[in-house]
């Protein structure tokens, strides 16, 4: 009997997605809740498990597809087209086939998840199997910087059935100076569609700024005490937590006690109408091979240094796995993100509307300080950058949240007397 598999719902909102990869062929034995297809909406990918066991049928979508919700992707056989598959098995044995059409069934770490289409690609210009390169996408999949790793670092031998490439010639000085060839150009380039994800964080962000009049206000922060607590208490946190002392609960706690005292940074503007969020759901910017995804930390305020620390290290696996619900990164009413982790010295971050604030934090660095006694002292100082919506915050308003959140970090008992 055949079963159809379907588009889920997706999520409040969300009415479509693009097919973004088939993890099967038709004819492979599947287990149930075994995932079939990867979907991208427009914030999240997810992954549409088997139904139940059988053999996959037929396939009716292909990979960059549109498909609304409820759409057919394809059908699972069960009961006697589970039992058919393995006779078919042998075959399949007598129509030999190329090394590289069987690449994908398999890598380095034991994964039968294919190849990107970039690592294939990059795969084949290079004479590589997919069993030579070590995965390190979800469940062992190749990725491109996987290739280019494997090569860099003479972790795989290239395949003696296909040549290396080397240059027809080396080019003279005069050669060098004719006109290059647009074919030529084109010829190494690569054409890789948008996904839906990224298209939508590329719209949001242009959207940002053509709708809000935002403007950046800068500070810097010495981070010696936070360093120095962080230090003298991390190792007994994680045992009494279960979860490592980062700086982002700090920064999370500062930014609490400032947009208590400046609410317009914790507003949004509704047509003629200002909204006043007296809740504080403040959201987390993470880097994932997606693209930037910021999970939310609802009811910050209620919420202990460790849980905070706890939910965002929670969110960093889930991003990293492709596990995030569209439920998790709705409803933030401010953003904090972390340019710093990348190496960044200063940035001015765009908005996430329709919040009205977004803080960036950006590498700790020694520098020379003038003391309040006039010695000069090299301490560990941090920039710390606003980008707000100037139609509901005043340059006061931001000027003042910054300096609050300075005043925190530089005196971390402010938290515990909350001041």
């Amino acid at each position: 009997m055949a079963i159809e598999i379907r588009v889920p719902t997706l999520g409040e909102s969300v009415t479509e997605a693009t097919v973004g990869q088939w993890y099967k062929k038709p004819g492979d034995a599947i287990k149930a809740d075994e995932p079939l297809v990867e979907l991208e909406t427009d914030k999240v990918t997810v992954e549409v498990p088997a139904p139940s066991a059988g053999v996959l049928g037929e396939i009716v979508v292909n990979e960059g597809d549109t498909v609304e919700v409820g759409a057919i992707l394809g059908s699972l056989n069960d009961g006697e087209g589970a039992a058919a598959a393995p006779a078919a098995a042998p075959a399949k044995k007598a129509d030999p086939a190329p090394a590289k059409e069987a690449a994908p069934a398999s890598n380095g770490s034991g994964s039968e998840m294919p190849p990107s289409p970039a690592a294939r690609k990059a795969l084949d210009e290079a004479g590589l199997q997919a069993s030579d390169v070590e995965g390190t996408g979800r469940r062992g999949q190749v990725l491109k910087h996987d290739v280019a790793t494997a090569k860099s670092t003479g972790a795989t031998t290239p395949s003696t059935t296909t040549a290396a490439y080397v240059p027809a010639n080396v080019p003279t000085p005069v050669q060098s100076l004719r006109v290059p060839s647009t074919e030529a150009d084109a010829s190494r380039e690569e054409r890789v569609k948008m996904s839906r994800l990224r298209q939508t964080i590329a719209r949001r962000l242009k959207d940002a700024q053509n709708t809000a009049a935002m403007l950046t206000t800068f500070n810097d922060v010495d981070m010696t005490a936070v360093m120095e607590m962080r230090n003298q208490y991390k190792d007994l946190f994680e045992k009494r937590h279960g979860v490592r002392l980062g700086f982002m609960g700090f920064f999370i706690k500062a930014c609490l006690q400032a947009l208590k005292e400046i609410p317009a940074v914790n507003a949004e503007i509704d047509g003629n109408e200002l909204i006043y969020k007296n809740y504080y759901h403040i959201g987390v910017a993470v880097g994932s091979d997606k693209g930037l995804v910021v999970p939310v930390v609802r009811d910050a305020e209620q919420l202990s240094i460790s849980q905070i620390e706890g939910t965002i290290a929670e969110y960093g696996k889930r991003a990293r796995n492709g596990q995030l619900t569209i439920e998790d990164m709705q409803g933030g009413t401010f953003t904090i993100s972390n340019g710093g982790v990348y190496g960044s010295l200063l940035s001015t971050p765009i908005l996430n509307a329709p919040q009205s604030g977004i803080l960036g934090m950006h590498r700790i660095e020694k520098r020379p300080i003038v003391m309040k006694d006039g010695s000069i002292q090299a301490r560990p100082m941090m920039y710390l950058a606003l980008s707000y919506d100037h139609r509901i915050v005043d340059g006061k308003e931001a000027v003042t949240f910054l300096v609050r959140v300075k005043e925190c970090l530089e005196d971390p008992q402010r938290f515990v007397l909350d001041l």
